[in-house]
């Protein structure tokens, strides 16, 4: 596949950007025109690749694009699985380039990459797919079926998702559903995920009084929301770094030496994981590596927090309220809404009586496993060592894709995690880049694995 990419490589930065232009930003609802558009783009390119078919489907939020490639309803089928919307560009002011206008530059490692928002999450990432199935198709190689299913609400917990599979189970039946929208540890360390943390995310209100009060006449006779919450907040963690939350742990497997030794095979530099970051040290649960802290261990972290004044200038204010988001991020065996009701049932109870508290649940979905000894996984490794030169080393991703697990219940197949991005393309964050070498890697090893498998 090489040469067809030399061949058709500004072919496919034009198309690519023409994707990364549309700001599919599924968390504002200003965007939903731009949601129809990209899924109207992905469409034209899935049948300029070779579908046979690739339309737009309503669902009660932003729309689906599905498109397909029946070579024999005896053959294996491929469902491939990935998303269009993307993060928010915010704050605007960090990026170094216009988010939604891609540019090819170096990184501080010299290395060429793509810089837009989506250029790694997930579009990048999904583009590799349409060119090796357009590869696949145009050189009379394909020997599979082929699906498509693109999503429009990854990046706010895919809510409409889950209920238009259950409507087209019959439709989207396959063998296996192939996935890019994670990260390997390093492009000279090639790994695949097997498996994936869950989620549970909300929103805290605290409130006080009934009003914002002026902070010189009511300050030390009223409860401060705003104090209050971070009070509330520190209880939610004890001196181990574990979760304080009863019950948090209950169904929590713990890893055997033997599978936290083949994790460990996974290299770390914790100075290199350090300075990138830019900390001095590291901190989580007691006893574990970072390593495991990020993807065999749960989690809670406060993403946001608000109230009160914080404009420009002083506002010698009291504040009503107090807001914040709160994530958590599950292992199996939790259930996300599980984890949901126990939270809120705690931080109910440590709620002093000065204060009213409210626990908005705002997405969530739960984690899995994958197994490494199937054929799938097999051919998968067996591409990406032929392409990396070296075996890929089997790890746990820290992050989620809630809808995979609904996908693996509803249609009993179990998804194959084919992933190229990096941590250091920072995605979710101003300046997301996918370097050029990961984005045709990808495309190698993803027509690889059709051969293997």
């Amino acid at each position: 596949m090489k040469r067809y990419i030399e061949t058709n490589r500004n072919r496919f930065f034009e198309e690519l950007f023409s994707l990364l232009r549309i700001p599919s930003v599924s968390a504002k609802a200003e965007h939903k025109p731009d949601m129809y558009f990209c899924a109207q783009r992905l469409c034209e390119l899935l049948l300029e690749a070779g579908a046979d078919s690739a339309d737009i489907y309503e669902t009660a939020g932003n729309p689906v694009v599905f498109g397909q490639k029946i070579i024999d309803p005896s053959l294996r089928t491929v469902l491939v699985y990935g998303h269009y919307d993307v993060q928010p560009a915010e704050p605007l002011e960090k990026w170094r380039t216009d988010p939604f206008e891609p540019v090819i530059a170096p990184d501080a490692t010299g290395q060429d990459a793509i810089w837009a928002r989506g250029a790694n999450d997930d579009k990048g990432q999904l583009f590799m797919h349409i060119k090796a199935f357009e590869y696949l198709v145009s050189t009379g190689r394909l020997r599979h079926n082929v699906k498509f299913l693109f999503e429009g609400e990854e990046e706010i917990g895919s809510p409409s998702l889950p209920a238009w599979i259950k409507a087209h189970k019959k439709m989207l039946a396959a063998d296996i559903c192939l996935v890019s929208d994670t990260t390997m540890i390093s492009e000279k360390v090639p790994s695949i995920n097997c498996g994936m943390r869950g989620l549970s995310y909300l929103e805290v209100k605290v409130t006080g009084p009934n009003k914002d009060l002026h902070s010189g006449h009511y300050g030390g006779a009223v409860a401060n929301p705003i104090q209050v919450l971070c009070e509330m907040i520190s209880q939610l963690f004890d001196a181990d770094g574990r979760v304080a939350v009863p019950g948090f742990y209950d169904k929590v497997v713990e890893l055997s030496r033997a599978d936290r030794r083949m994790l460990a095979r996974a290299p770390f530099d914790l100075k290199e994981y350090k300075d990138f970051l830019g900390v001095r040290e590291l901190r989580g649960e007691k006893g574990y590596t970072p390593l495991e802290r990020t993807g065999i261990r749960p989690c809670l972290d406060v993403c946001g927090i608000w109230g009160g004044y914080t404009g420009e200038g002083a506002k010698t204010v009291l504040p009503s309220e107090a807001h914040a988001k709160i994530s958590m991020r599950l292992v199996p065996n939790q259930l996300s809404s599980e984890i949901t009701r126990l939270f809120a049932k705690h931080f109910k109870s440590i709620a002093p009586k000065y204060v009213k508290v409210e626990v908005t649940p705002c997405e969530g979905g739960d984690g899995f496993l994958i197994p490494i000894g199937s054929s799938a996984y097999k051919a998968a490794s067996r591409a990406i060592a032929e392409v990396y030169g070296i075996e890929p080393v089997p790890a746990r991703g820290g992050g989620s894709i809630a809808v995979l697990a609904e996908v693996q219940k509803i249609l009993g197949i179990d998804p194959l995690l084919l992933g190229f991005g990096l941590e250091r393309d920072t995605i979710h964050s101003p300046n997301e880049s996918y370097l050029l070498s990961q984005l045709f890697r990808g495309m190698e090893s993803i027509a690889r694995f059709y051969d293997y498998w």
